[in-house]
């Protein structure tokens, strides 16, 4: 048991364009969110779908890469751990997030642009 990691693997879908920031000494920085989708029957027996949005962060390498290779839609798989932290809002108030610190990602498909295209792929 003393090998417990913080260690998350999610497949899902940009939400934006990778944007790198140079933030002091070079360091490079995205962040962007990421959807994750599951379907499910409710009680009728009528599919429905679930979205996540997960917030992620990436530095360095890494994310010149994936602004370099990914796009608004691109599917991906990523590899990181998770980041909790805390801030305080304008009125004061403590609030809590949790992001996903990006080490590591793969893209399995890129954004289809429209139908046609996705047909022509087939």
């Amino acid at each position: 048991m003393n090998n417990l990691r913080n260690k998350v693997n999610l497949i899902g879908r940009l939400g934006s364009k990778a944007e790198v920031q140079n933030v002091g000494a070079g360091f490079s920085l995205v962040k962007l969110a990421l959807a994750t989708s599951e379907s499910y029957k409710d009680k009728l027996g009528e599919w429905k779908d679930n979205t996540q949005w997960h917030n992620l962060v990436v530095w360095g390498k890494v994310a010149e890469n994936m602004a370099k290779t990914t796009d608004k839609g691109s599917e991906v798989m990523i590899e990181g751990r998770l980041v909790n932290k805390t801030y305080e809002s304008k009125s004061g108030e403590k609030r809590y997030t949790t992001e996903i610190e990006v080490s590591d990602f793969l893209v399995l498909a890129p954004r289809v642009k429209n139908q046609e295209t996705a047909e022509a792929s087939k």
